[in-house]
């Protein structure tokens, strides 16, 4: 059993969510009851993760995409409303880090998914640099790179595949950072790999030549989560269980 505040100092510690600019809160979202013994991790603090982290009795879920957000009506009511309730009813803790989360060297989402596809960063680029940059290393060719992705991920990419060319530098950032594809190009990247792909995107491919991956928003971001509760579990000597909530986007 450990106590919240000494996860929370760990968590803020860990993950230094004071040198980001984001669009909504790190942290500590809403506090439960619960002694801590169990945590569960999940992407998304949707209510289908909500009820399965209620099912596997954990006492504290912690996600990449809590509940509240820039600009959003922030009023518990509706979907929000019932996502609170559920929450406070089981007195469960929730704890929600966005881009402290994807950051992190060891245990964020591009250190994951770096980990998975066998690529290492050796340069930084985009917002805050959070997009990752390196070099291709066994996947010297779109069809090697793109074959990994569908393969680590369990997901066929959207491919836009630029000029053909052979590949020396591979750039990558999860999520819905299509916006950073100009600067990874800029950064000299040969292909770059995201989660999600917008309609200036295809054009910049074409005319630049260089490739584009789009591996899903959840699953280039499923990683991170479970990297950092499990990180915490072992640290307090805690249980921890990831559970996968499905999501084609």
């Amino acid at each position: 059993m450990a106590e919240l505040r000494e996860i929370e100092t760990f968590l803020q510690t860990l993950l230094q969510p004071q040198a980001f600019q984001d669009y909504g809160p790190n942290g500590l979202q809403v506090e439960g009851v619960r002694p801590v013994r169990r945590i569960v991790s999940g992407v998304t603090a949707s209510l289908d993760c909500i009820d399965a982290a209620i099912a596997a009795d954990a006492d504290l879920l912690l996600v990449h995409h809590g509940l509240f957000w820039r600009g959003q009506d922030g009023r518990l009511t509706g979907w929000l409303g019932h996502r609170v309730r559920r929450l406070m009813q089981h007195g469960m803790h929730l704890f929600a880090y966005h881009l402290p989360l994807d950051a992190h060297a060891e245990l964020g989402n591009n250190a994951q998914l770096g980990l998975r596809l066998g690529l290492a960063a050796d340069g930084r680029f985009g917002d805050q640099g959070l997009g990752w940059i390196g070099p291709a290393g066994a996947h010297g060719t779109l069809a090697a790179l793109a074959d990994a992705a569908g393969r680590a991920l369990q997901r066929v990419p959207t491919v836009l595949p630029g000029d053909g060319r052979a590949l020396r530098r591979v750039a990558w950032c999860t999520g819905g950072a299509q916006g950073f594809f100009e600067a990874a190009i800029a950064a000299g990247a040969d292909a770059y790999i995201t989660g999600e792909v917008s309609e200036p995107q295809v054009h910049l491919a074409r005319e630049t030549g260089v490739a584009y991956l789009a591996c899903g928003h959840h699953a280039t971001e499923r990683y991170g989560a479970p990297a950092v509760a499990a990180h915490v579990a072992a640290h307090f000597g805690l249980e921890h269980r990831f559970v996968e909530i499905g999501n084609p986007a």
